[in-house]
């Protein structure tokens, strides 16, 4: 039996297959003689949010890579809305709507918030750009998703971490992603800010047509988002739980019992 014929189903609900938006069976990755993955298998159901947490090195970086389309894996298989996919970069994930955002966030500081929602996908009419067309769709669609800024005119410079934050997301949203890949997106945060992306991603669970993947290190606020959090280590799903199911201090003790056995090994080995 795999890890995803183990993994945890609502009593009741509707078949697995039909929930499921992303699969991801058996990946393995390596890096020369360093194994990133061994045999890791996920799934994303429809409008889900799910916690991908681990410590340093335990690859979810690299997970998040290959479900992006930037990297491919060496052995395993991607499936989309059930059809397997081999997805050859990050442009041909997002024409799948298949989104990441990263956190360097890949916004333009100088641009207008309006411009950095277009980026690359601008309106013209002739030769000129529809700067009001854009501007008016750009507050529009913020507005819908709660995202609160001064104005769509500001340069993105001059707006806080989680307004930055903020507005990368709602442009993948923008662009159609039904599959949205956040990395690390309460990094470097203070409480107001972390506050202000965790709602963010309530909206959009409650919104129900994009399903969400929030790769983080603080396993008490993926918690209070999460339906469902996968817990990596050495490479494998080690921790396949409904968010209500598990608590921080769990997942953390399972991580210091890691510690625990490594630093035991070591001192066996030294003596």
């Amino acid at each position: 039996m795999t890890e995803q014929d183990q993994a945890p189903q609502e009593p009741g609900g509707p078949s697995l297959a039909a929930q499921e938006v992303l699969r991801a069976e058996h990946i393995s990755k390596r890096y020369g003689a360093v194994t990133a993955l061994r045999d890791v298998n996920i799934r994303l159901n429809r409008g889900e949010v799910l916690g991908l947490i681990g410590d340093n090195g335990a690859g979810k970086s690299t997970l998040l890579k290959i479900i992006c389309g930037f990297q491919q894996p060496d052995s395993g298989r991607l499936l989309l809305d059930g059809q397997q996919v081999t997805l050859k970069s990050v442009v041909h994930a997002r024409s799948l709507g298949i989104d990441v955002v990263y956190q360097d966030l890949a916004l333009i500081n100088e641009l207008s918030v309006y411009h950095n929602m277009f980026l690359n996908r601008e309106l013209t009419s002739g030769l000129l750009l529809s700067n009001g067309q854009m501007r008016r769709i750009a507050r529009d669609h913020l507005a819908q998703m709660g995202v609160h800024i001064p104005s769509v005119n500001v340069p993105v410079a001059s707006l806080s971490g989680g307004q930055r934050q903020a507005i990368a997301v709602a442009r993948a949203v923008f662009t159609n992603a039904k599959v949205l890949l956040l990395d690390e997106p309460l990094a470097a945060m203070g409480v107001k800010e972390g506050a202000m992306i965790l709602d963010l991603v309530q909206d959009l669970k409650h919104r129900g047509d994009v399903s969400v993947i929030i790769i983080a290190h603080n396993y008490a606020q993926v918690l209070q988002v999460c339906d469902r959090v996968n817990l990596l280590q050495h490479g494998e799903i080690a921790v396949d739980k409904y968010a209500r199911d598990t608590s921080a201090e769990e997942l953390t003790e399972i991580v210091v019992e890691e510690y625990r056995k490594a630093l035991a090994e070591r001192h066996h080995g030294a003596a």
